[in-house]
């Protein structure tokens, strides 16, 4: 094997999950060609988070490597809803918030995608003149059995629980895309993996060869347990501001920040990672350094270099300098005509998960407003009033009480 492909493999190895099967991988890289990288993104939401960047990224290393990705908009199967994980069947969205959404998501991927080597397809081209005809056919390609099969699946049947006749087509519906593109790799998450296997099997039966499937890790939110998720208020959105992504990324656990760095840095090698990894580990970085460094791209991958600059100067100002005249984003806070109490504030700026952990903050004096220390939990602040809010050591927001509607 030549240098040049072995390098290309560990660069695609790097953080993922499963290669299947890597030696097909190898020999398709051996043909000298642009292979075509697929993957697929259902318009479930507007916005994307640091989670959804892990396929991104990795597609953005497939692009540097000279290859062609596709950025697949399942405005289709979004119509369907993806079961995937679901203990119940997912509401399909409507056609006019997967329009809506889809929208949004050509100017997000380009923060990390190169935009000229990038397609941008829709599957409803192809089922969007699938008869139903077509579509019994395809159906007829798996059986219930093999949809058995599938976790989720297995799981919901065992318990009696509802699985709708639509979301056995899902699987097949992803997995047809792959043939209309003649995709040589798809990628996706490890929960994917079962669709992205029905894919290799309709294009063997299409002809074509089959396709590398690769999964990447589901990535832990800032929780460091739960995949990041914007139900569960664990993300970091990458349209938001650079100091927000700065904030929320020094708040992670240092084994979480190593991998962040592992599924989310484009700028640091593998062995940059392992160097920084033992310099801390040796004492030599401080692990608040290294995060910050993290902190860094993030933001400026997203915001700029210069917002990034503003950001960090802004977070080394409130928590090492313990300044309170940094120019934070404005939040607008909705409160009663008669004003809020501390921890219902503290909870409606996001700082704060529970009214109990802010008691438990005020009780060790962890809990700040404007820069003095609060501990009556009893106090009232009246509305139309702006304010530095802060607990613990890194959080901080800036809001504006207003009178709710």
């Amino acid at each position: 094997m030549s240098a040049e492909i072995q390098a290309a493999l560990d660069l695609i190895g790097r953080g993922a999950e499963e290669i299947i099967k890597r030696e097909d991988l190898e020999a398709r890289l051996k043909l000298g060609r642009p292979l075509r990288i697929k993957a697929g993104f259902d318009p479930t939401a507007p916005d994307l988070h640091l989670g959804h960047t892990v396929l991104l990224n990795k597609m953005r290393q497939f692009q540097d490597l000279g290859h062609r990705v596709i950025f697949l908009i399942g405005d289709f199967t979004g119509m369907i809803g993806d079961p995937t994980g679901k203990n119940a069947t997912r509401k399909p969205l409507s056609r006019e918030d997967i329009e809506a959404n889809a929208k949004t998501y050509a100017d997000q991927v380009f923060k990390v995608l190169d935009r000229d080597k990038t397609e941008v397809r829709f599957n409803s081209e192809w089922f969007g003149k699938m008869d139903a005809a077509g579509m019994i056919k395809l159906a007829a390609r798996h059986t219930v059995a093999r949809m058995l099969e599938r976790d989720d699946f297995a799981k919901r049947y065992k318990g009696n629980q509802p699985i709708a006749i639509h979301e056995f087509l899902y699987p097949l519906v992803q997995g047809y895309d792959s043939v209309a593109l003649e995709a040589d790799v798809e990628l996706g998450g490890t929960d994917q993996k079962f669709n992205l296997l029905v894919g290799r099997q309709l294009q063997e039966e299409s002809g074509q060869p089959p396709q590398i499937v690769l999964t990447m890790p589901l990535l832990e939110g800032l929780d460091g347990v739960n995949k990041m998720s914007k139900s569960l208020g664990n993300y970091i959105g990458i349209n938001e501001a650079a100091i927000d992504i700065v904030n929320k990324t020094m708040k992670i656990g240092d084994e979480l920040m190593w991998r962040w760095y592992e599924l989310l840095s484009l700028d640091r090698s593998a062995a940059e990672i392992a160097a920084m990894k033992r310099d801390v580990a040796n004492g030599q970085l401080h692990p608040r350094d290294a995060k910050l460094a993290l902190a860094r791209e993030l933001a400026a991958r997203f915001r700029g270099a210069a917002e990034a600059e503003r950001a960090i100067e802004q977070w080394n100002a409130l928590v090492r300098e313990q300044r309170v005249d940094v120019d934070l984003p404005l939040l607008d806070v909705a409160v009663p005509a008669e004003g809020i109490r501390i921890s219902p504030l503290f909870v409606a700026a996001k700082l704060a998960a529970s009214n109990s952990e802010v008691v438990r903050k005020l009780g060790e004096r962890a809990v700040r407003i404007d820069g003095a220390v609060v501990e009556d939990r009893e106090r009232t602040l009246a509305a139309g009033g702006e304010h530095l809010l802060q607990i613990g050591k890194r959080s901080f927001a800036r809001v504006r009480l207003v009178v709710r509607g």
